[in-house]
This record gives C-alpha cells, sequence and structure tokens, in this order.
C-alpha cells in the first residue's frame, strides 16, 4: 500500500454530484479531500474497471476529527 494511501481514510464513495456537495462542505473547513475515480483512471489508461460516475473521497487520518460531524451531517442530509 502507498504511504498516502496509509495516511489517509476514505470518507465516502458514491455519485460523483454527492461526492461534491460534500467535497464543498469540507473546503469550507480548509480540509482538500483527495478524490478518487477508477472507472475515469481505467478509461485513460485503455481499459475499464470500477462503477462510472462513482468518486471515491479520503481525507487525512488527522483531519477526521474536525470533518467528522460535517460528514456526518451530509449524509443524513442526503440520506446516506
Amino acid at each position: 500500500m502507498s504511504k498516502n494511501l496509509e495516511e489517509t481514510t476514505r470518507i465516502y464513495t458514491g455519485p460523483a454530484m454527492l461526492a461534491n456537495g460534500l467535497k464543498a462542505r469540507l473546503n469550507e473547513l480548509g480540509i482538500s479531500p483527495i478524490e478518487r475515480n477508477d472507472n475515469a483512471s481505467s478509461i485513460q489508461a485503455g481499459f475499464t474497471i470500477g462503477v462510472p460516475g462513482q468518486i471515491m473521497l479520503y481525507i487525512r487520518k488527522d483531519e477526521l476529527i474536525k470533518a467528522q460531524s460535517i460528514i456526518d451531517e451530509y449524509l443524513k442530509e442526503i440520506g446516506e
């Protein structure tokens, strides 16, 4: 596992539109989530994996305490 992924934690997997909403709220706190889209990356490489439109958001583990209430509130609002 890469060092970058060891220092991060996945906070959301779902449609790009909803991921962008959570990303915007976290940006207001000064947190910049890492966005991962396996499907888009695989298409650029010439093969296809992943689910189209699915985004994974990661944040640094040390930011999780600051972000947790915003994440929980957002997931409750969108019904997840």
